[in-house]
Order: C-alpha cells, then structure tokens, then sequence
C-alpha cells in the first residue's frame, strides 16, 4: 500500500486484499464518514453501460461490497446505492442497474439501490443561463461517497471523480445539456453536489477509446480522497496523462480551483511503481468531427429533435450509430438468462484461485458453483476470469454475448 496524506493509493486484486485494504482506509476517514450511525449515506458508482467492471467500463462490485459491509460493520442502517445510469439505456427502457447485478448485490446485503433518472429534481444553473436537474437524493443525503472507474474518456479526456457526478443528472433531458459545454457544466455539478468522499476503481481501468468502447487495463489500484481535483491529477499522473488534455482540469486550473500546492504535491509524489501510460482516446474522424466542441452544440440541436429520438430508437438506425463510431454503446433489448453455472473439474488450473478472487460476496469458489442457495448474485465475474474455462454457462447470454464478443479474450488474459 502506498498511502499519503491527500490521496492514498491502494494496491490490490483479489478480493480479501481489497476488502483489507478498504477496510483499513476507511478506519482512516471514521470521523469524516461516521457522524452518525443513522446518517444517510449515499454510494455513486459509475454504472455507465451494462458492460461490467471487468471490461474497464463500470465500478467492480467487489469495491461497492467492501465499503457497503464496512459501513454495516459500523452500524450504519442508511446505506443505498444510487446511480443515473447511461441516459441511452434509460431511454431504452433498459435495467443497467439490474444487468450489472447491483440491483442483487443490494439485496444481499438488505440495503436500498435507486435509479437517479427517476428521481425528483433539484434545478441548478449551467451555462448559457440553461437550468439542470440534480436527484434531490445527492442534495439531501447526509454522507455521499463517489465510487468512479479510472478511465478514458473521448470528450474529456479522462472520467475519473468529476465526470462520475454527471450520474447525478435526472435522465436523459438533462444529461443532454452538459454536452452544450461540457467541462464547464461539470464543474457546475461538482460546485453543487460535494462528496465527502472518493473511491476510484482502478483495479481494471479503461485505455483508449472510453468510456465505453475502450480496452481494459489491469493496474490493481484504488486511490481514496477528499479532493477530486487532486485526485483526477493523480490519475492523470498515473496514466501518463498531460492533465492539461483533461478538459475538466485544464478548466479547473483556469478557474484557480487548482492551486499551486495541488501542483507542488502532484510534482513530488513518485508513481513509477504505479504508472502504466494509458492508450490515448481517438474517435474516428467524423465522431471527431461531430463531438468538436466547435460544432457539438449545432449537432445536439439535431439530435434533440423528435424525428432523431424516433430513428436513434429503432435498432437499425441505432446500430448504425454504432457501427460508425458516432454512438459508443449498443443498446441490446435481449436479457441474459443464467440457468446454471457449473465447472468442469478437469480443465481447472490447479492453485488457480481467480473465481474466489473476483466474486464479490467472497463465496467459496469453484466448491459451491451449481448450489442454488449459496447467495450467488449472478454476476458472473467468476465465469468471465477463468483462464481454462472451466467454469461453464448455461442459459441465454442475451446482451453479456457483445461483452464477451469484444473483451472475452483480454479479460481472461489479464485478469
């Protein structure tokens, strides 16, 4: 563990030494977190699409179930998880928070989680005089922790502790009019909404063309702050980032948000053992030519006009936009279906302990695969990390067969 006094940095992979090293942080930001045991506390993770964390896309459930079983250790009773997902998926009518199995981890551990696009709305301003809607859940809680993924994102650059707080957006309306300027409206959220904590998932992150279509990255990192800021410039750092590229913090800088100390302290922290420079995002030319914040505004005028909702509805048109780059998700209908998971003695690698590592409610793997009442989630990180495929699926992939079209190779190889 590398640990300092304004960003600490955890290394750490498998489960028991994520669960340690949370547990042991979080002893550390007590008074910050326990004011009182009935406090309301409200977990954001990113839940950006229904590819889950192992793609690099979304938050690793093992972090969300490390810190929700801390803060029921400590007798908190008000812990929930809140998260506006992806608004394409909201308009879709697609359940991101059910597909990732957040929705079970929830119930597992007998606390609330609730979709933020749904929420009643707390107006702010943004640019240009435009008014917004935060989820009147992340003004009113008592204790908000923001539980980003460190990645790459082809718009801003990097979404790390900033960018996640635009999951606090009630749906897709408002969503939409960050984009009229979109490091500046960030800002606008993160004036308004100030976590008294972050917890950056940095055990897979994301390279190249984020936040969605990118590669993951194993770098078995978490990084804990106060500072967002602070903390995005340290993830900068550790991707071998210029921060000045991350338009949030170029802006922050501007703003003198940023100070000289952030810089002195950013300068002297040595991240080599850390450090993996990070593939840079690059859209094709014509997302390139339409995300230009030169031109961003003309194309959102069309893209809110009912006709483009209508066509960006249907399947056809949609995969379109997918296929050319102009769209970073596919938004599949088909659920997955998981009749059964089972596991092939015989192909197992023997001390392999990967599928015990990566479940995150610590079930005793591969020995109770196939019991139907060993508390299994479904998640399926246990199937997805086996190098041998020893660990069998039966049932309907549904939409997790596009995560294994475009990652299934990497993922077993890196995780």
């Amino acid at each position: 563990m590398f640990a300092n006094k304004k960003v600490h940095i955890l290394e750490c992979e498998g489960l028991k030494e994520i669960k340690t090293a949370i547990f042991d942080i979080l002893e550390h930001y007590t008074p910050i977190l326990l004011i009182a045991r009935d406090a309301r506390i409200l977990l954001k993770p990113n839940l950006n699409s229904n590819m889950n964390a192992l793609s690099g896309n979304t938050t690793d459930l093992r972090i969300i179930a490390s810190v929700v079983e801390f803060l029921r250790n400590a007798g908190c009773t008000r812990v929930t998880i809140g998260e506006g997902t992806n608004s394409g998926f909201y308009r879709n009518n697609i359940n991101v928070i059910s597909r990732l199995r957040v929705g079970e981890l929830a119930k597992y551990y007998g606390i609330k989680v609730i979709d933020l696009n749904y929420s009643k709305q707390v107006n702010i301003d943004f640019e240009e005089g435009i008014k917004a809607g935060l989820a009147r859940e992340v003004i009113e809680v008592d204790i908000l922790i923001n539980m980003p993924k460190l990645k790459t994102h082809f718009e801003a650059g990097m979404s790390v502790c900033l960018k996640n707080l635009m999951g606090c957006l009630v749906g897709q309306k408002n969503k939409k009019k960050t984009h009229r300027s979109l490091a500046n409206n960030i800002l606008h959220i993160n004036e308004h909404i100030k976590p008294q904590l972050h917890i950056v998932d940095g055990l897979i992150a994301m390279e190249g063309l984020g936040p969605t279509r990118g590669k993951p990255k194993k770098m078995g990192l978490i990084l804990v702050g106060t500072n967002p800021y602070l903390i995005d410039m340290v993830c900068a750092k550790i991707a071998k980032f210029d921060y000045r590229l991350i338009s949030t913090l170029k802006l922050g800088e501007e703003k003198g948000i940023i100070t000289k100390d952030d810089h002195e302290y950013i300068e002297k922290l040595d991240l080599m053992a850390s450090s993996k420079e990070f593939e840079k995002p690059k859209a094709n030319f014509l997302a390139s030519f339409v995300h230009s914040p030169k031109r961003q505004r003309y194309f959102q005028a069309i893209r809110n006009t009912p006709l483009f909702n209508y066509l960006s509805s249907t399947s056809f048109f949609g995969k379109m936009l997918f296929l050319i780059g102009l769209r970073q998700d596919h938004f599949i209908k088909d659920e997955m279906d998981c009749k059964h998971l089972y596991f092939e003695k015989s192909l197992c690698k023997e001390g392999c302990t990967r599928c015990r590592d990566y479940c995150p409610i610590g079930l005793i793997l591969p020995d109770l695969l196939g019991d139907k009442i060993n508390g299994c989630i479904g998640c399926l990180y246990c199937f997805l990390v086996c190098p041998t495929q020893a660990i069998k699926f039966e049932g309907e992939l549904g939409f997790m067969a596009e995560q294994l079209r475009q990652y299934d190779r990497i993922v077993r190889r890196i995780a």
